[in-house]
């Protein structure tokens, strides 16, 4: 009696930080993988589950994992000792899965398994979303197959690693692509629509210093304002208040489920330049005014913010060079030059990758061997 032959293996392994920056991208790429009849299993750590049952995975493995920088030498061995047990566990789990291919999107959940990885032998991908490799990437990319760049150029990558690199942008969540086919809204009813976002870095400057910023313009041009603000909860009443008492159309909340659609809605976006925001707003070509998180480990966000500068859709200014008085005498520009914004979107739509998610889904299928 003859044996059936076993289905084949196609499962794919994807782990990433459990915040947003490594989450969307990851999430983006598996939706392309299973269209394309893959399986996909995450490896993360507990922050992934606050944002919920998106993910397209099989199954969810939380790894142990921890940061080994800063901190007091009992913290650091503390942290080792937890990257060891990680690597334990996912040299156990891998045992068990069997990936042809782990695809690693940064943060430092994704140091166990990836190398777990190279102990048993799975190939690696490295995706690098910002335009200065991240530290845990870093300390990964010797041991990666490929090397996936979200931007043209890698900063802070050895020299002799350069020749992996493989550029193919930032895979981009569904909600994008769909935001990506509206057009860059007219000014028919003569009003700028603003949206302001803080990303996951923080919004309190944006709460401090838009609604100052639009207290300083005259009563007519505070008429023809709409704005659309995330603002951290603590900072919710007095961004709405300040708004209302000034007479402005404006919706203030501390999070936005549906932001690439606001994105789309705007004609102007104040923001951050985290690698996520930078791409989306790109893809969906609207221009904006970036102010790179000062604080950043790797100054990632001002190298990310110069990429879309560097097209004319983007402003960027420093934290500290973002004032109330600046800011008016922008939103003043805006206001009367909507052939400029209109330009500036133009510009933006041209950087945009929204194809990243299939052209990396090509990457990992090939380097798998699917």
């Amino acid at each position: 009696m003859s044996q059936e032959n076993p289905a084949p293996n196609n499962l794919i392994l994807v782990a990433a930080g459990g915040t947003g920056g490594h989450l969307f991208p990851a999430e983006a790429l598996s939706h392309a993988l299973v269209a394309r009849g893959a399986r996909v299993e995450l490896a993360t750590d507990g922050r992934a589950l606050q944002y919920g049952g998106e993910f397209p995975a099989d199954a969810v493995h939380e790894i142990a994992s921890a940061t080994p920088m800063g901190g007091s030498i009992k913290g650091k061995l503390l942290a080792a000792m937890t990257l060891g047990k990680g690597v334990y566990e996912a040299y156990r789990l891998l045992g068990d899965i069997k990936p042809r291919v782990i695809v690693s999107f940064g943060g430092y959940p994704t140091v166990p398994p990836a190398l777990a990885g190279s102990l048993r032998g799975v190939p690696l991908i490295l995706h690098e979303q910002n335009a200065v490799m991240g530290r845990a990437n870093k300390f990964l990319s010797r041991q990666a197959k490929v090397i996936a760049s979200g931007f043209p150029g890698i900063e802070g990558l050895p020299e002799n690693l350069r020749e992996k690199v493989v550029h193919v942008g930032n895979p981009l969540r569904p909600q994008v692509i769909e935001a990506a086919a509206l057009p860059y809204p007219d000014f028919g009813d003569g009003r700028l629509r603003l949206l302001v976002t803080g990303g996951s870095q923080g919004a309190r400057i944006m709460s401090d210093v838009v609604p100052e910023a639009v207290a300083m313009l005259d009563k007519a041009q505070r008429a023809r304002l709409v704005i659309v603000q995330q603002a951290r909860g603590e900072d919710l009443y007095r961004v709405q208040n300040a708004y209302s008492n000034l007479h402005v159309e404006a919706d203030v909340a501390p999070f936005f489920a549906d932001l690439p659609l606001r994105i789309a809605q705007a004609h102007l976006v104040i923001g951050r330049s985290g690698a996520s925001t930078v791409s989306e707003l790109a893809a969906i070509g609207r221009p904006s005014i970036l102010v790179p998180f000062p604080h950043a480990l790797d100054a990632d966000q001002a190298a990310n913010a110069a990429h879309l500068a560097a097209t004319g859709a983007a402003e960027v200014i420093r934290q500290m060079a973002f004032t109330p008085d600046w800011l008016r005498e922008r939103l003043v520009h805006a206001l009367n030059d909507a052939k400029d914004l209109t330009r500036r979107a133009q510009a933006a739509k041209s950087a945009g990758v929204p194809d990243a998610a299939e052209r990396l889904a090509d990457l990992v299928l090939k380097t798998a061997g699917l």
